[in-house]
């Protein structure tokens, strides 16, 4: 089995800069890559449906767990590596370089494949938004270059930029996410909150594994995408030894409590025993069910908050 050889002398022109990221700015990166808002707007509704219904919230409180578990080995591994290639670097540590170039090839074609997705989903919602706000109309795919040129731009920068950057539009979207959820408790939904109905083991594994609970586990493992970047900014980081681990498990709580309170939320808004019935009249466009999932949380924020709200969250999906 082949081994890794050590790669050229880090000049300043090559090496990354050391010390530019704390923890803070860690989290940023890896929630901002989970897309909260995305994730409501897009997965949650899909979830719903197609998975066990209510207990939808339950899921992600239930990959949180799993996924902190394994983030015990996952952190203890970047106490010994500190590489930006972290999925190569771990993998090929442990067991070659030949299989460690298979993760890493892996890996590129799945986050290929995810960030194409969000750049449709990112096009499609943006010309709605501009055409109905302003009158500009432009093609889906018009917007989806602009989102690309900007990404470009801020990924060119310093890290640090971007952490900046993310950490004002992250900070936004989870207030307004909060606070929609929190409006949704102290109003109450059609029918009583209903905690068994969305956490209780019964509920979360409704429908079996191999059928919608699995699903609905399957949507919240992808919301989870991006948590194992934590390691990636090692090199980047202060103190990379400690800043990883704490990184890691400080973003999975924040996703895993963020995913299920506000889907807890979405859930009672819309009532535990009509939410997969509430998420498809909501959502249906000429006939056709889920082609616009975005408007199942707007119509709630709307309904909770206030017009404004839902106005806000379209703008920072």
């Amino acid at each position: 089995m082949a081994d890794l050889q050590p790669a050229p002398a880090e000049t300043p022109e090559t090496s990354l800069r050391k010390g530019r990221i704390g923890v803070l700015g860690i989290v940023f990166f890896v929630i901002a890559a989970a897309a909260p808002l995305v994730g409501m707007t897009g997965a949650v509704p899909v979830a719903i449906v197609l998975g066990n219904g209510a207990g939808v919230p339950g899921a992600y409180l239930a990959v949180a767990i799993i996924l902190l578990l394994f983030s015990v080995g996952y952190s203890a591994m970047s106490q010994h590596v500190t590489n930006a290639g972290a999925f190569f670097a771990y993998v090929g540590r442990g067991l070659g370089i030949n299989v460690g170039v298979g993760s890493a090839f892996v890996s590129l074609v799945a986050y290929l494949a995810i960030q194409l997705a969000i750049f449709g989903f990112f096009g499609a919602v943006m010309a709605g938004q501009m055409n109905a706000q302003f009158g500009l109309d432009l093609p889906w795919w018009a917007w989806v270059f602009i989102a690309w040129a900007l990404v470009l731009i801020l990924s060119v920068l310093s890290v640090d930029v971007g952490a900046k950057v993310l950490g004002v539009l992250l900070t936004l979207e989870l207030l307004a996410l909060v606070i929609t959820a929190i409006a949704v408790f102290v109003k109450g939904g059609p029918e009583p909150i209903d905690v068994a109905a969305s956490f209780s083991p019964t509920a979360v594994l409704a429908g079996g594994i191999a059928g919608t609970a699995g699903i609905a586990l399957a949507f919240a493992f992808a919301s989870y995408i991006g948590f194992e970047a934590t390691a990636i900014y090692g090199e980047e980081s202060r103190e990379p030894k400690k800043t990883v681990p704490r990184a890691t498990y400080t973003a999975i709580i924040l996703i895993g409590v963020v995913f299920a309170f506000v889907t807890f939320a979405m859930v009672t808004a819309l009532g535990s025993q009509t939410v997969i019935d509430q998420v498809l009249a909501r959502s249906t466009v000429d006939d056709i069910p889920l082609l616009d999932p975005a408007a199942v949380l707007f119509s709630i924020a709307a309904e909770y908050v206030g017009e404004w709200m839902a106005t806000v969250m379209s703008w920072l999906v």
